[in-house]
């Protein structure tokens, strides 16, 4: 009987994930305890792109040979170092970036209008025939984008629905039909609202500091649906206590699960749990790309969407 190759998942979250892979695949699960009886038959590691690689387990698999993502983005791997020991790895992409741009909508609706506030006050008692919130329009106002890709494109033609001047600005020029800033603080100061959405690597660690959201201001909005790492989160949280920044509308956090009492005090949120990309759509696209590349890659075949950069 030939025995079926041997997969190790990594992150508790990925679990439900096991009922599609034990037909064809043993799998493992890393929170159930390190394997260590299997570490010589385990072939792949399944992961999400957003956690560290654990370098330290993967040299003590000598036959593992594919590091498959289950998400779009990847900046938890070291992808040149997997690379310099033969080990490709793939990910899901152009599968959620709508999604995202939808959820980054519903995040700026939620805090320029005072959506989830107004949830509050009502279920509160506190709307009463003398009182009546007043929130701006987002009409005419100006969207700044951090990283015009996929998914920053995508919220620009939604922000232009809404009447919303678009600029943008990424460390290289590209041709686009918005303006480009000549630099993130610039971007920052001309924007009532911004938003991240470029990808994350160790490059730009901390990319929005505390210039940037000075720049941005007492009447900005920031908001992030790429990564928690790309914001200085302690200059944020700082400048929303002291009134240096308007609001922030997050999805993503430094750490995650972020810690609730971090955010007890912190004024002008809109907080959800990293779920912008998390539509039922979107993650039958994930597992139809993970099971593909899987069997590509067992069957010595081209993978269906490595990562090349």
């Amino acid at each position: 009987m030939t025995q079926r190759p041997a997969l190790l998942i990594m992150q508790r979250h990925l679990a439900p994930l096991s009922v599609f892979l034990e037909n064809a695949y043993d799998v493992y699960r890393f929170w159930e305890g390190p394997p260590i009886e299997a570490a010589h038959d385990i072939r792949v590691l399944v992961v999400a792109g957003e956690f560290e690689l654990d370098k330290d387990l993967i040299q003590r698999l000598p036959n593992l040979s594919l590091i498959a993502c289950f998400t779009s983005g990847y900046d938890g791997i070291d992808v040149e170092w997997c690379r310099a020991r033969g080990l490709p790895v793939t990910h899901a992409p152009a599968v959620n970036h709508e999604d995202v741009a939808d959820h980054a909508v519903g995040l700026i609706l939620a805090a320029r209008r005072q959506i989830a506030e107004g949830d509050r006050q009502l279920r509160a008692g506190g709307w009463t025939p003398d009182s009546k919130t007043i929130t701006p329009s987002l009409g005419g106002q100006t969207l700044g984008i951090v990283g015009l890709g996929a998914i920053g494109e995508a919220v620009a033609r939604r922000a232009e629905a809404m009447r919303m001047t678009i600029r943008w600005w990424a460390p290289r020029a590209k041709e686009a039909a918005w303006p480009r800033a000549d630099s993130l603080v610039d971007l920052a100061r001309a924007s009532d609202v911004m938003v991240v959405a470029c990808r994350a690597d160790e490059t730009n660690r901390g990319l929005i500091s505390a210039e940037v959201i000075e720049a941005l201001g007492p009447n900005g909005l920031l908001v992030n649906v790429a990564r928690g790492q790309l914001v200085d989160e302690d200059a944020l949280i700082a400048a929303l206590r002291d009134g240096r920044l308007g609001a922030a509308a997050l999805d993503v956090f430094a750490t995650e699960p972020t810690d609730p009492a971090r955010w007890t005090s912190v004024p002008n949120t809109v907080l959800t749990p990293h779920t912008a990309g998390a539509t039922t759509e979107a993650v039958q696209g994930m597992l139809m790309l993970l099971l593909q590349n899987l069997s590509a890659h067992f069957a010595g075949e081209s993978l269906k969407t490595p990562v090349t950069t």
